[in-house]
């Protein structure tokens, strides 16, 4: 049985923002739970200190190729957790995400999180999801 997604939109607020509420997902036969990505390297490193949009791009880009290792793509993402540790600045800048989650016709059921710090000292967001196919 192929998998389907079905938006569950209560209220439609969060449609115009790029995210669902709730993401119903039947018939699916794998799922991929994605350890949050930052912007690191392919070398392990940290890349763009400081530069919000720039980690945000390379995080999404870290995602992209976890789903690529499963044989995933965007439009597979059914949940998102972004972690930010100035919610402030990515609000300034999260059309970097939105913009290619939509262009990909993804709109996973979305939570945006303030911390304190992340793990690697410098990085200010981090993605974690959740993928059907």
């Amino acid at each position: 049985m192929a998998m389907q997604r079905t938006a569950v939109n209560p209220v439609q607020w969060s449609v115009a923002m790029g995210f669902n509420q709730g993401e119903l997902v039947t018939g699916q036969t794998r799922t991929l739970y994605l350890s949050g990505q930052t912007a690191m390297s392919a070398e392990g490193r940290p890349a763009h200190d400081g530069d919000l949009p720039a980690q945000l791009a390379l995080s999404l880009d870290n995602v992209e190729s976890v789903l690529a290792g499963a044989g995933m793509v965007l439009t597979h993402l059914v949940r998102l957790t972004v972690y930010t540790t100035d919610v402030d600045l990515l609000r300034q800048h999260y059309g970097v995400l939105a913009a290619r989650l939509a262009a990909a016709g993804a709109a996973p059921a979305t939570t945006m999180l303030g911390v304190t710090r992340l793990a690697v000292p410098g990085q200010l967001v981090e993605l974690e999801g959740t993928a059907v196919a």
